[in-house]
């Protein structure tokens, strides 16, 4: 890393040197042969995808969310897509989960969940009733990353949140939430068992 940035400055110095010797003298462009010009910047982190999930009776409906690009919705398998987070309070995404029996239903949960230096804080979970048209915040504010969401197949009212908090340290939220009233109240539940068909 530290010799390819050196070697970028190396240039873009030789470059600024012919710039400005030009007007004093021939420049020989036979010197700049060997060296390959390339992007450095700027470094946008919003492409990597951190979170995707597919109605599995139309898969052509798929949701994506990304490290701090928001939430994208395809109805096409992919081919288009369009924003549909954008209006919210952050657009960090760790976690989408669609109800299966109601693919009306989305629930996101914010901040990326892979802890790395460039990773965003979120701000709680959302829950969508009619295909990401409109957002309701369900709570968890301050469990900064939301990894992982999981509805319950047999009864989509209980859902389990997985939440790493700060992933620099001890934080009070981190920990794994359930509601049992499609999030109107949730707990905290510091010993579970997932359910074989809860798991990836």
């Amino acid at each position: 890393m530290r010799k390819s940035f050196i070697k970028q400055w190396i240039f873009t110095l030789l470059a600024l040197g012919c710039y400005f010797t030009a007007s004093a003298q021939e420049l020989d462009l036979k010197k700049l042969k060997g060296i390959d010009v390339r992007s450095i910047g700027p470094a946008g982190m919003s492409g990597r995808i951190t979170a995707i999930d597919v109605v599995h009776d139309n898969p052509q409906v798929m949701y994506v969310g990304s490290a701090s690009g928001g939430l994208w919705k395809s109805e096409s398998g992919g081919v288009d897509w369009k924003p549909i987070f954008d209006d919210q309070q952050i657009l960090s995404i760790g976690a989408v989960a669609i109800q299966q029996d109601n693919p009306d239903v989305i629930w996101v949960g914010t901040g990326e969940g892979n802890p790395r230096n460039s990773s965003n804080g979120g701000y709680g979970l959302y829950k969508s009733l009619d295909g990401g048209k409109s957002w309701k915040l369900m709570g968890l504010e301050k469990t900064r990353n939301i990894h992982r969401i999981r509805i319950d197949p047999k009864n989509p009212n209980t859902v389990f949140v997985g939440a790493i908090g700060s992933p620099w340290g001890e934080h009070p939220e981190r920990g794994v939430y359930k509601t049992t009233d499609g999030g109107k109240s949730g707990t905290k539940v510091f010993l579970l068992i997932i359910k074989p068909e809860l798991r990836n």
